[in-house]
């Protein structure tokens, strides 16, 4: 599964998705995209899953004939994310294509 890391989602977080091609936004200079257009580019490129912190993406965007899923934390706090990294992988491992999941976790 090829994986795109938003740029607000924690980079340390790759680690935990074994097995998962993982690239980060940054890395291909997509950093400054708007959201559409990032979900554009994503998909042409081949991506199945855009990872992000972003609470907005969801309403912003039409997924009704996406190809990408999406799934989306509660947080990009990176200490609160590696206690909860096993369900977050878990999210990414059965995500569908053009599925939202949200994966809330407590921001202690």
């Amino acid at each position: 599964m090829k994986i795109l890391f938003d740029a607000n989602t924690p980079a340390p977080l790759a680690r935990f998705l074994r097995g998962q091609e993982v690239v980060r936004a940054d890395e291909l200079g997509w950093q400054g995209l708007e959201n559409g257009a990032l979900l554009d580019v994503a998909e042409n490129a081949e991506f199945d899953v855009l990872l992000t912190c972003d609470q907005n993406v969801r309403d912003q965007q039409n997924f009704t004939s996406r190809k990408l899923a999406l799934v989306i934390l509660s947080s990009n706090h990176w200490p609160t994310l590696r206690r909860v990294a096993a369900r977050i992988a878990s999210a990414v491992d059965f995500v569908q294509t053009g599925q939202i999941v949200r994966v809330d976790v407590a921001v202690l």
